[in-house]
């Protein structure tokens, strides 16, 4: 991807959590192509996205069917500006941020790509409100501590699941209320120094979300998904995807399968050893958890104009 010459990276897309009110306004500012990408987003949506996403409010951006084409709008107006800059050897986004990646390679279009994430979203929704569920953060316990943890607490019909693997020392688990209640205390006596709590609208990447997989699917199957022009590392299996119908089958696992990011964030260094990691939309989480994951990893963010800016120029 990108012209000759341009910069060698790997590319990281964010998912949700990164979104804040404000985003990707001073892109809108400063670069006509963010502009028009956020235009060209609003229009395919029918829907003022780029105005929740700059001035709120936030109880409005926080809603799932909201931020997940925030942050892919987020990503992909960075991408209008700099894409003819980078030549991307690999990508990889985070849960949502998968699809910014195939974005990023070429695989879809903006606009299908905004038009699917909102589906995506909003299929999430009803099904966390069909069967609400709740997420927490496991914080300084290893991950095969956690879903021995989360085997133990599942029980009557309810289940907990390890559904992020973020970095050796962050877990997120996923599932019914109380089974994540219990795998939290279980994680703590297993030596876990915290377990968070995490404001969602659903039982991500667990069984909970598996009413949503049909209608996923069939949202897939209706999009023009190409070959993507650079390997993609997919969440579920953390496997280099490099046509189209397996990246369509991973991305319906993905809604119910643990993100493998450990995984994922290793198999990137081994496809483009020694390049950085440049993490492409809002926040800079990812580039954190990979310098925890690749040791001596290089990273990047932009996802500000300054940020922008500052790569253009130098």
């Amino acid at each position: 991807m990108g012209e000759r010459g341009g910069a060698l990276v790997i590319v990281v897309c964010p998912g949700q959590g990164a979104q804040k009110v404000g985003m990707g306004k001073d892109l809108a500012e400063r670069f006509p192509e963010a502009r028009d990408t956020f235009a060209a987003i609003d229009e395919a949506l029918g829907a003022r996205l780029s105005h929740l996403m700059f001035e709120g409010p936030e109880e409005e951006l926080v809603r799932t069917h909201n931020t997940q084409p925030a942050i892919l709008a987020h990503t992909a107006a960075v991408l209008a500006v700099v894409g003819p800059r980078l030549e991307i050897h690999a990508a990889a986004g985070h849960s949502l941020g998968e699809y910014s990646a195939y974005l990023a390679a070429g695989a879809l279009d903006v606009t299908a790509a905004a038009r699917l994430v909102r589906q995506r979203g909003t299929l999430m929704l009803e099904a966390g409100a069909a069967r609400p569920g709740a997420m927490a953060a496991v914080l300084g316990l290893a991950p095969a501590d956690v879903e021995a943890a989360c085997a133990e607490a599942s029980a009557a019909g309810e289940v907990a699941v390890a559904a992020n693997l973020n970095e050796p020392a962050q877990t997120v688990i996923s599932g019914d209320p109380a089974a994540v209640a219990r795998a939290g205390e279980a994680c703590k006596a297993r030596g876990a120094k915290r377990v968070l709590p995490l404001k969602v609208s659903g039982a991500f990447h667990s069984p909970l979300m598996e009413p949503a997989v049909p209608g996923l699917v069939a949202a897939l199957a209706a999009v023009e998904f190409r070959a993507p022009g650079c390997p993609v590392v997919a969440n579920a299996t953390a496997e280099a995807v490099t046509d189209a119908p397996t990246a369509l089958r991973l991305l319906a696992e993905q809604l119910t399968a643990p993100v493998r990011w450990i995984a994922c964030a290793q198999r990137l260094a081994e496809l483009a050893p020694g390049q950085p990691f440049v993490e492409v939309g809002p926040g800079a989480v990812l580039g954190g958890l990979v310098k925890r994951i690749v040791p001596g990893a290089q990273t990047m963010t932009l996802g500000t104009a300054a940020e922008v800016e500052q790569f253009l120029t130098r």
